[in-house]
């Protein structure tokens, strides 16, 4: 008995953390209808600022009120009153899409302004770690154990105490179902958001400053692993039940303590099976617990107010500007093409090439988004089986590499297929959670290993031979040429895909699956069909990466990147081939401009906060920043057209003193 507490004990303070981050998803998710993805990334600002303060000589308690007090509801205020209110409470994709970003955006703007130096833990916050207060049956608890588990207890009874007996969790609740009802009995439902959002920031500054101490160093990439063990315990209280949450995360730290202690640390059970329990927690709750599917179902009764979201400017310019259009598109890239293959120096011409094959990968998130209606969250996981797949084929069995892309891509397309098949009766936020909890035991219990994901030092990929020609011995503009040929092909697959009946059988279940299903399309079928394909994309996107590489490691492909391609292609047009080709260029020219900035200005994470911060926008612009700019620019120059070339009137000018003759057209 001493043995086992011995190892379950030193879990309870990890699992307390849990627990109090489960509770801020719960308090969010059920007082705002947001399911705050972003939670990691704003405990590791907390933390931050708390590390920061007192490695400058600030005394504990100033520091905990700075950064938890004062800076943690700021930002959660900030977040509420310029973002998420501003998105419709059935948008649900709004809201994902929204949160990611945060998620990948916020933690890289705090290394650009602070720098990346190494930062030790900080102290606790009023007991001392060296000191044991008691014993539990002859197992020491000292004071970080004890600290913990009390603010997680005084949270429980504190978020409990106010959702459950007061006037203002009343007003919370009903603010979440049907803000517009809330407003005709007169209650400013905004400033009860307000306040909710607020209450949580707080449980994420305070779970931030927590576990702060528990580590060496403090590094985000704990608070995202604390964010996915959060989730699976929030789950178990179907992300409404706060003591449930409590008991959820206590549970997991205790598992993993006992892990950690029971099993060898060279075993494939400490390696493998301890870091993915949280993730297979979280995938079978997602797929047993009715409640978690039915996250999506608005209790809203005025949720069909809300406007669809606008077409494409491709299908709505006129015919005389699309033509001149697609003819200056066509000429651009046939000049881009000439110049790789002339004058461009060679790092540009591998970082074009680069881009190509981003525009494979991102073209995945065209079927899988744009067309399905999903977010996926697993896409840089099916691309690395497919890089893999061909690098192992490649390097034991010495298939040519061309063909082991193909059998990566086929390779894939079964692990997409295999994927969807627990997520048929999911969608929307229950999807996006199951999507990712399968990158991340990709991440941890398959691609660590030799067999998988290659030897430490990295798998070789070869480059292509074609006949005679060594695509190894032409620098990379051989490679520019057969990307650019590949990519012209998926597009032409995809653009046939979006036109066939399978097309427009995901168009009719994205609009309405009720009214798709009474007129016998199968949602089952369709969403097997396009989790397949768009992972096949996406493996082929891969396997070419790795042999541009030449070199690839799992990190090449963990989870934080399939959510940098969602807020990447996103930014651009998640609906158009034309968006994912630009979200591939742009992403891989904007690193290499922003590479040549001084110090850490040019390590590449400004371009991912760039893109973050530009995804923020899809909310109001759901076709993207880039297509939104598009739009505007093409309808200006309609309306120029139109007005032989006069500006046309507005409200913001004077008007023509001469009256319009009839039939002229005063608004363009």
């Amino acid at each position: 008995m001493s043995t086992f507490l011995s190892y379950a004990v030193p879990g309870v303070p990890f699992g307390c953390t849990y627990a109090i981050v489960a509770m801020g998803l719960v308090l969010t998710y059920r007082t705002t209808g947001v399911f705050n993805f972003a939670f990691g990334a704003q405990a590791y600002a907390s933390a931050f600022v708390y590390t920061v303060l007192t490695g400058q000589g600030v005394a504990v308690l100033p520091a905990f009120l700075i950064s938890v007090v004062v800076l943690a509801p700021a930002r959660g205020w900030i977040l509420d009153r310029y973002l998420f209110r501003r998105i419709a409470a059935t948008n649900t994709t709004a809201k994902l899409v929204s949160a990611v970003a945060i998620f990948v955006g916020l933690p890289q703007l705090v290394t650009l302004v602070f720098g990346s130096a190494t930062r030790f833990a900080p102290p606790t916050l009023f007991l001392n770690p060296a000191n044991v207060y008691f014993h539990l049956f002859s197992t020491p608890v000292n004071g970080l154990e004890l600290e913990t588990v009390i603010a997680a207890a005084a949270a429980v009874v504190a978020v409990s105490a106010v959702l459950r007996s007061s006037r203002l969790g009343l007003t919370i609740r009903a603010a979440v179902e049907s803000p517009r009802l809330l407003e005709l009995e007169g209650v400013r439902s905004d400033r009860v958001l307000s306040v909710a959002w607020m209450g949580s920031s707080f449980m994420a500054g305070l779970a931030g400053v927590l576990l702060a101490p528990q580590y060496p160093t403090l590094q985000f990439n704990d608070y995202a692993i604390l964010l996915v063990a959060a989730l699976a315990a929030a789950a178990l209280g179907d992300l409404a039940n706060v003591p449930m949450a409590l008991v959820g995360g206590v549970l997991l730290g205790v598992v993993e303590g006992l892990g950690s202690g029971y099993f060898s640390p060279s075993s494939i059970w400490h390696t493998g099976l301890l870091p993915a329990i949280p993730f297979l927690v979280l995938a079978v709750l997602l797929v047993t617990r009715p409640r978690l599917r039915a996250l999506e179902d608005s209790e809203d009764p005025l949720s069909g107010c809300d406007p669809p979201p606008p077409p494409s400017i491709i299908a709505t310019r006129g015919p005389e500007l699309d033509r001149i259009i697609r003819l200056g598109g066509r000429a651009l890239a046939l000049g881009a093409v000439i110049s790789v293959l002339t004058w461009v120096p060679g790092n540009w011409a591998f970082t074009l090439t680069s881009g190509l094959v981003y525009s494979i990968m991102f073209l995945s998130i065209t079927l899988i988004t744009g067309m399905g209606g999903e977010v996926s969250l697993c896409q840089a996981t099916f691309a690395g089986a497919g890089a893999f797949i061909a690098g192992q084929l490649a390097v034991h069995h010495g298939v040519p590499i061309l063909l082991g892309s193909l059998v990566g891509a086929l390779g894939a397309l079964v692990v997409g297929a295999i994927g969807a098949l627990p997520a048929l009766r999911l969608r929307g936020l229950p999807l996006a959670l199951l999507t990712l909890a399968l990158a991340l035991l990709a991440d941890n219990a398959v691609f660590p290993y030799s067999w998988a994901g290659g030897p430490p030092g990295g798998l070789f990929v070869p480059r292509p031979v074609i006949g005679s020609i060594s695509l190894a011995t032409t620098s990379s503009k051989g490679f520019f040429v057969l990307a650019l040929v590949i990519l012209v092909l998926c597009v032409i697959g995809v653009k046939l895909i979006q036109r066939a009946t399978v097309g427009r059988y995901l168009d009719a279940l994205r609009a309405s699956p009720i009214g798709a299903q009474s007129v016998g399309i199968n949602p089952s079928a369709a969403k097997i069909l396009v989790f397949a394909l768009s992972a096949a994309l996406a493996g082929l996107g891969g396997a070419l990466f790795g042999s541009l590489q030449q070199s690839i490691t799992p990190s090449d492909f963990n989870y934080q990147f399939s959510l940098v391609f969602v807020v990447v292609v996103v930014t651009t047009g998640v609906r158009t081939t034309e968006g994912a080709i630009q979200a591939g260029m742009g992403f891989v020219v904007l690193q290499q401009l922003l590479s040549y900035l001084p110090g850490r200005w040019g390590a590449g994470g400004l371009a991912v906060v760039l893109f973050a911060f530009s995804a923020l926008t899809y909310a109001s612009h759901p076709e993207g920043v880039v297509e939104y700019q598009k739009r505007l620019w093409t309808e200006r120059v309609e309306r120029l057209v139109r007005h032989g070339g006069q500006p046309p009137y507005t409200m913001a000018t004077s008007p023509p003193k001469e009256p319009a003759t009839a039939g002229s057209d005063h608004h363009g």
